[in-house]
């Protein structure tokens, strides 16, 4: 089992979109059974100005309002059908089904956002058994029912604990680099207190920040390892399953 973090501007690519699920194919063929999170940023912010919505940011994160919450539900759920329909044998959820994500407020700046919980394992594992992929939005309720948007990254990390799964960020790089101007020196694998002090000294700087930090925070709520590996290349995911591609972080 593999759950797959999708996310960015990747997605409003057509070309770019069809590689990457050919690719989550190609897994699901090997008896990967992925679960594939999706975010949606493009696609929301879209939402939000077509229904009058100026977008606010604080620390990095969307401040979400009872009148955004709706728009940003409406793009993740329509992106996630249209995913789960180019994928093929796939269901495209948010956390309101079966109460499938449940997420908590943490911030009263951010309004209607939230921070993961706990996930309900048995509708997942129900579809996997019978061969259909999981696609997931960020979308979780509270203990009410109610929708909070949620960041993918954390998303893709309470499920990849709660299905002692490997969690597979995909981004715009090959991994982590030993150094950073040569693309050459991929990092295969790291244990945490290693990465931890790469960030620590500046031998990870930058953009790979967030990106290690997404994957420290996947090991920290209970994966077995997380992967970063490049969304942009062709073949890449069936290359991470038997460990050619990607930098992987184990506890």
């Amino acid at each position: 089992m593999w759950v797959i973090k999708y996310g960015g501007n990747a997605m409003t690519d057509a070309h770019e979109r069809a590689r990457v699920l050919a690719d989550v194919r190609t897994l699901r063929a090997a008896d990967g059974r992925p679960v594939l999170v999706h975010g949606g940023g493009p696609y929301i912010e879209a939402a939000l100005t077509a229904a009058g919505i100026a977008s606010h940011f604080v620390r990095g994160l969307r401040v979400t309002t009872p009148a955004a919450v709706a728009s940003v539900e409406q793009a993740l759920t329509l992106l996630g059908k249209r995913l789960a329909a180019e994928l093929g044998d796939a269901v495209g959820l948010t956390g309101r089904d079966a109460s499938l994500l449940i997420a908590e407020r943490f911030d009263p700046e951010l309004g209607e956002v939230g921070r993961m919980l706990r996930v309900r394992r048995e509708p997942l594992e129900a579809l996997l058994a019978h061969g259909l992929t999981p696609v997931i939005g960020c979308l979780a309720v509270d203990e009410a029912g109610a929708p909070l948007n949620v960041n993918a990254d954390d998303v893709a990390a309470a499920l990849a604990a709660a299905l002692a799964a490997p969690c597979v960020f995909l981004t715009n790089v090959a991994g982590v680099l030993a150094e950073p101007s040569d693309p050459g020196s991929r990092i295969a694998q790291l244990d945490a207190a290693d990465a931890r002090a790469r960030i620590a000294d500046g031998r990870i700087a930058g953009g790979m920040i967030p990106k290690v930090e997404a994957a420290l925070a996947a090991l920290a709520r209970g994966a077995p390892s997380a992967v970063i590996a490049d969304g942009r290349a062709p073949g890449e995911l069936p290359r991470v399953q038997v460990g050619q591609a990607g930098t992987r972080l184990v506890p």
